[in-house]
């Protein structure tokens, strides 16, 4: 599927690009309100994530523009904090949903997989991995048929590692892709995470299927790998 991706500052635009394209997207992207209604208006599009202050044009008129054309392409807006109003105007205008930022790239992603969803269609909505398995539609978790009571971020941090079974994820991947762009990489969050992960998913006896991969980062192992 392809996405457009309206923003203006280079480094979230990167950060943006690199992660959904590591998902499987196609992702162009626009750094002007002109350049991203001309785009979105003449390409074929599954969804636009679209900042709300651009230069050229803003993103308020962006979103007109593209429903005067487009009455069904998603529209996800990002903003920054305070802009309560704009939201309010963005999605009277007809924008689907917002995020603001800072923002994990995980929820992010959460809310593109939630937009692009058809009726009736499944596919996406949970994962399943090893004995493990996922829903994001009611936010449950349950190993080996028992239920896993997990916070937002634990949620957010599963949901991550079990998208990419026996693959090595490095701390930089994964605080990007959970945290956000902006996280501290020297912090040690992802460790006392991983800890809380670790000992709620082996608390019936079973080893959690998390491994530290030494100088590298972490791994979830499919049970059979």
């Amino acid at each position: 599927m392809r996405i457009l991706l309206v923003e203006d500052e280079r480094p979230i635009a990167e950060f943006v690009q690199r992660g959904l394209e590591a998902e499987g997207y196609a992702v162009s992207c626009a750094y002007d309100g002109e350049e991203g209604l001309a785009l979105a208006r003449t390409g074929d599009f599954a969804l636009v994530v679209l900042d709300l202050l651009l230069p050229k044009l803003g993103g308020l008129e962006v979103v007109k523009g593209i429903r005067e054309k487009n009455a069904g392409l998603p529209v996800i807006m990002l903003t920054a904090l305070g802009e309560t109003d704009d939201k309010v105007t963005g999605l009277d205008l007809g924008a689907n949903d917002y995020l603001t930022k800072p923002f994990a790239f995980a929820e992010l992603l959460a809310r593109i997989r939630a937009q692009l969803r058809q009726p009736g269609q499944s596919s996406g909505a949970t994962l399943d991995v090893g004995g493990l398995a996922l829903d994001f539609r009611t936010r449950n978790v349950n190993r080996n048929g028992a239920a896993v009571d997990l916070t937002a971020r634990e949620f957010e941090l599963l949901a991550y590692l079990m998208r990419h079974p026996d693959q090595v994820l490095s701390r930089a991947q994964i605080l990007n892709a959970v945290w956000g762009y902006d996280y501290d990489p020297g912090t040690n969050v992802l460790e006392v995470y991983i800890g809380y992960l670790r000992r709620k998913l082996g608390k019936d006896g079973d080893e959690a299927p998390i491994e530290t991969v030494r100088s590298a980062g972490y791994r979830l192992v499919s049970a059979d790998a």
